[in-house]
């Protein structure tokens, strides 16, 4: 069964039994001045730190009238859906974790898309046998799952709220009804050659009557997205899962090219998952994400690999730092890529991926020099899974929110790539979130992808939102980013820069980013002090620019003595605000 439908969520308590109640007292993280970026603020109260500033404001004004971190997080989902089309929205899914000041509890919520009842293995493949181009499935009626983001916050509002459902959209709608400017990533996405840019939904919408694509700065409006967010307001989720814009999901999704199999009873029948966070330590601290299918246990056990090792005395300016942390890299993403999928379907070794004996192992492979790719480990509990031919594009977006009870979520949402799937039904994009499924559902032999597609399951993703807490369960940060598979990678950075080099979180988030996977190592050259790349070059390591190694908009909030502070990833045109 998957840990999201245990009734429970995690107890901080239960920590004692890792061995920790011994250890030192916890350092303290972060305490340098923020004068690292403009991207850093303090605040003594309560902090929004999100992909754009609009969607900050909307979260602020929510906090301001004495909402939670949860009513707040409504409140900037549904401002980004306006704003930052993109990336996410209602027609999407995401994985949050939400920190509670009072009981120390971490509970983690799923609301990842389900594929349809209809759905089959073989649905990504062509009448020759093999995989669709990826474009062409992107944009098919077969990429959709029923979007879960909207039923995942009501159910979380519905346990940690503080104000009323109705009351929390209201920033959004009069941003849809009276206009916004144009933010730039939104017109660049807008004019850019993807192939949702390129739909007649997307057409139609961003293209201004003059025959032009919008561009940054236009006055946009979008009526029936306010008219959305109103029944939304009023009726909850079932307002988009049941219904006249349901039965528009519906008929969009059966259209040319390659109609879908959605049905009504699909998205009635979506229910959101609610359980305990995956928590380990790492040194004095212990870190939470949401379980499998997130991309949560990878960022565990790369800091679990990296325990094993003495990253800690290498910092940013050392070769050997950024080496240790390629390498563990590279061995987490040949673990995920063979064992994770969603574990309501098939059997996900978490535990054995985590195991400290197995993460020591993992550790002992990485040599003086880099070496050819690495295989995937043997896990204790381990399947026997074949290789995995997922292909996973960078979108979704990412936000962090403290209130001033000390409450704290920390959310990554998504429609999957640029715009989802092209496809727009009463003001907001639908999911393409489907085609994050292995489009080869097994081997030549007839072994299975753990992440292959099947009626009803999620599919896998990186998406793993991160909450750090002190070994008394008390919050130290929390962060999170967009980027396809490189979440992870981008993830596990931030909380190496934190706790191993003692960085701000401002200054963790802008270390260059390093995505090592098999043969690649993707990351930003010109940013690595002086000798890090030569070092680098030096054990092997042929350093590239791009495969999405600028694309993270990592986004978080750190406690300090005397308050919050916030950070936000300059790649990107987020912010952090708070009072």
């Amino acid at each position: 069964m998957s840990p999201f439908r245990r009734a429970l969520p995690f107890a901080f308590v239960s920590l004692l039994t890792l061995g920790l109640a011994s250890a030192a007292p916890p350092a303290p993280v972060a305490t340098a001045p923020a004068s690292v970026s403009e991207k850093s603020t303090i605040a003594p109260h309560a902090m929004v730190a999100a992909a754009n500033p609009m969607a900050v404001e909307a979260g602020l004004k929510v906090l301001r009238a004495g909402g939670s971190a949860v009513d707040a997080a409504v409140a900037v989902q549904a401002t980004l859906g306006l704003v930052e089309p993109q990336s996410s929205g209602l027609g999407g899914g995401s994985f949050m974790v939400f920190y509670d000041a009072k009981t120390h509890k971490v509970t983690a919520y799923n609301g990842r898309e389900t594929a349809p009842a209809g759905a089959t293995p073989d649905m990504f493949l062509g009448t020759d046998g093999r995989p669709l181009d990826r474009g062409v499935a992107m944009t098919s009626g077969r990429s959709a799952g029923v979007p879960g983001a909207i039923a995942m916050l009501h159910l979380a509002q519905s346990q940690h709220g503080k104000l009323k459902w109705s009351e929390l959209f209201g920033e959004a709608e009069r941003l849809a009804d009276q206009g916004f400017p144009v933010p730039g990533r939104m017109a660049m996405s807008a004019a850019s050659r993807a192939p949702q840019a390129q739909t007649p939904d997307a057409a139609a919408y961003f293209t201004k009557p003059d025959g032009t694509r919008v561009k940054p700065g236009d006055i946009m409006r979008n009526p029936a997205y306010a008219a959305t967010l109103r029944k939304l307001a009023a009726e909850g989720p079932k307002a988009i899962l049941e219904g006249p814009i349901a039965a528009e999901i519906v008929e969009k999704l059966h259209q040319a090219p390659i109609p879908g199999s959605m049905t009504l009873a699909d998205l009635k029948g979506y229910r959101p998952q609610a359980g305990p966070a995956l928590c380990r330590p790492y040194r004095i601290y212990i870190v939470c994400t949401p379980p499998a299918p997130s991309g949560g246990p990878s960022v565990l056990e790369g800091l679990g690999i990296l325990s094993h090792t003495d990253i800690a005395k290498h910092g940013p300016a050392d070769p050997q730092g950024w080496y240790l942390f390629a390498q563990a890299s590279r061995l987490m993403y040949a673990d995920r890529d063979r064992y994770l999928g969603d574990p309501d379907f098939v059997k996900v070794p978490t535990e054995g991926l985590l195991d400290p004996a197995y993460t020591a192992e993992r550790a002992r492979l990485i040599g003086p020099v880099a070496g050819p790719p690495p295989l995937p480990g043997k896990p204790r509990g381990a399947p026997n899974f074949g290789p995995d031919h997922t292909k996973e594009p960078g979108g979704t977006t990412h936000f962090v929110i403290a209130d001033a009870a000390g409450n704290v979520v920390s959310m990554t949402t998504t429609v999957e790539s640029i715009f989802g799937d092209g496809r727009m039904v009463a003001g907001f994009f639908l999911n393409n979130q489907l085609t994050d499924f292995s489009f080869s559902p097994k081997q030549p032999d007839g072994t299975p992808a753990a992440n292959a597609v099947a009626p009803g399951k999620r599919p896998r993703s990186a998406m793993s939102p991160t909450i750090i807490l002190d070994r008394q369960g008390r919050f130290v940060a929390a962060v999170g980013s967009p980027g396809g598979p490189a979440i992870v990678a981008y993830d596990l950075k931030a909380v190496v820069g934190m706790v191993d080099w003692k960085l701000t979180l401002q200054q963790a988030i802008e270390l260059p980013n390093m995505i090592a996977a098999g043969t690649i190592y993707a990351t930003e050259p010109d940013k690595f002090p002086p000798g890090v790349a030569a070092g680098l070059a030096a054990k092997g390591m042929k350093l590239i620019s791009g495969f999405g190694a600028e694309a993270s908009g990592l986004h978080g909030i750190e406690k300090i003595p005397g308050g919050l502070r916030g950070a936000a990833d300059p790649r990107r045109e987020g912010i952090s605000k708070g009072y």
